[in-house]
């Protein structure tokens, strides 16, 4: 006898996975917006407060609103009503939203068609890690025709290291949304009917007084062009020079076509420094793969090894790009899809390095990066003149003037004579010294107690070149407990060291102070 069985669902784990995949609470913000986008809003407030019971975030649009099915599908777990590149909304997957759930309330009121629907879930996150499946309260009552719009509330937010709203400022929020968000979008640049928003942000005075408010658009924006080097000896710094969009045509070895759009920008770093970034500058630049017009992963190694990709800002947008569910990266790069989209940019780019703007900026950036070397070293040059005229008398600061010493004071007429025939300072025992005609294996270091500290042997050294023998306590403690398993003397008016680890060794040493 058969059986058919359907493998079950835990829809509660299922949920907690999910929403546990998005960590930053900004993401709160960026699905936020691609709903309001989706709902065709032109104007998104996003207020953010730090409340005495815990943080609350509420995002307001002027969008069409949500109905029964929309509001289903915001709740639940892979029903949505988008159908991604079809419609051109962003996301259809629905776990975006889900992210919602990791707080103590979520409170969502939309009006559609003439019909007010408040949904309101109470301990969300809670609920979920007590493996109970959260639900929500719908009230529905009808309101005059024309109105739409959605606010959503989103009340004691958690993430996984905390949600501390007081960490926010408008301007790190004003470049996250540039740079992760479709505040950033590229979209822009290919289409005249691109739909506008206006996106206003306002932190509680208790997060950051600095301002009423940030307002914004949708649009990622370039510096402005200067194909001209500027004035001043850092030329090259302004430089910028815009690529204009580009539509490429890939076909991949089984025929499937997809369209990739291209826009970017080259430029120094005075031109760089003007765009939005969002953690490490220098990490940001390069070529980035994006979806929605929205950028997802770097593909620096599209630009060739000659070419610094720090210099370059380009992004390529591709709707057969295929995204994980928190939207952070590319899961089908192992498709024909992808690594044609990957060698057609490489192409493309490699166009953009022989363009003859190009290579007279890097003509440019390669004598600034000559004078800049040259002002440094001037500058340490300046810096260790002062040094030798704010001191007294000669006092070396690392081992290796400790050697220019000991020749000082050979050229001072110190007796005896010791001169260093041979200097290696990664080596364990760094010098081999002469005094009359013989040879000795030394260890030269600022202070005698520096050869202790670095742990170094004895056994092979005949000599310990030193310009004073630092603190005295820690001598007399190596002399009470041992060194390396053996017994040390120090006979500092004799100046020799005695170790015996069962054999004895008889070591000299030189303080260069008392020679000069």
């Amino acid at each position: 006898m058969s059986t058919t069985k359907t493998p079950q669902v835990n829809e509660v784990n299922e949920f907690l996975e999910i929403a546990s995949d998005f960590e930053d609470p900004l993401e709160v913000i960026r699905e936020s917006l691609s709903n309001s986008y989706d709902a065709g809003a032109t104007e998104v407030e996003i207020t953010i407060r730090d409340r005495p019971i815990g943080s609350e975030i509420v995002i307001e649009d002027d969008g069409e609103g949500m109905d029964h099915a929309d509001l289903e599908s915001f709740f639940d777990l892979g029903n949505s009503t988008k159908r991604g590149r079809q419609n051109g909304s962003i996301g259809y997957k629905g776990h975006g939203t889900k992210i919602f759930y990791k707080s103590e309330e979520v409170l969502v009121n939309t009006t559609k068609n003439g019909t007010n629907l408040r949904a309101q879930m109470d301990q969300p996150w809670e609920k979920l890690n007590n493996r109970t499946m959260p639900e929500y309260v719908l009230n529905e009552e009808a309101v005059k025709e024309g109105n739409s719009g959605t606010h959503i509330r989103i009340t004691g937010f958690k993430s996984g290291h905390g949600f501390s709203p007081a960490s926010l400022t408008y301007n790190k929020i004003e470049h996250y949304l540039k740079w992760k968000t479709l505040a950033g979008s590229t979209g822009h640049f290919f289409t005249d009917d691109f739909p506008e928003m206006e996106i206003t942000v306002t932190l509680g005075d208790e997060i950051d007084d600095t301002r009423d408010q940030l307002v914004m658009n949708n649009k990622l924006e370039f510096p402005t062009e200067q194909r001209n080097p500027g004035e001043g000896q850092f030329s090259e710094s302004r430089m910028c020079k815009h690529y204009p969009p580009r539509e490429l045509t890939v076909e991949t070895e089984n025929g499937t076509k997809t369209t990739v759009e291209v826009v970017g920008m080259v430029g120094g770093k005075d031109a760089r420094n003007e765009l939005p970034t969002y953690g490490k500058h220098s990490a940001q630049f390069g070529v980035w793969l994006a979806k929605d017009h929205i950028k997802v992963e770097r593909v620096n190694d599209t630009i060739s090894h000659d070419n610094e990709f720090l210099h370059f800002f380009f992004i390529a947008n591709c709707q057969d790009l295929e995204l994980s569910a928190n939207r952070e990266k590319i899961r089908n790069k192992s498709s024909p899809v992808y690594q044609a989209i990957v060698e057609e940019l490489s192409h493309y780019l490699s166009k953009i390095a022989s363009d003859p703007w190009f290579k007279d900026y890097l003509s440019h950036r390669r004598k600034a990066k000559l004078t800049r070397r040259a002002e440094s070293q001037q500058s340490s040059i300046e810096k260790r003149e002062q040094r030798i005229q704010d001191r007294n008398r000669f006092t070396p600061s690392n081992d290796a003037e400790v050697v220019l010493g000991l020749e000082r004071s050979n050229r001072f007429g110190a007796e005896p004579e010791i001169t260093v025939e041979d200097y290696d300072p990664s080596a364990e025992v760094n010098a081999l010294v002469r005094q009359d005609t013989n040879l000795y294996a030394s260890s030269i270091h600022r202070r005698l107690t520096d050869h202790f500290k670095a742990d170094k042997p004895l056994e092979s050294v005949d000599k310990i070149v030193c310009w004073s023998y630092g603190d005295r306590d820690e001598l007399s403690e190596l002399e009470r407990s041992g060194y390396h398993s053996g017994e040390v003397t120090i006979d500092l008016e004799n100046d020799r060291l005695i170790y015996n680890n069962g054999r004895r060794h008889n070591i000299h040493i030189v303080t260069v102070q008392d020679r000069l």
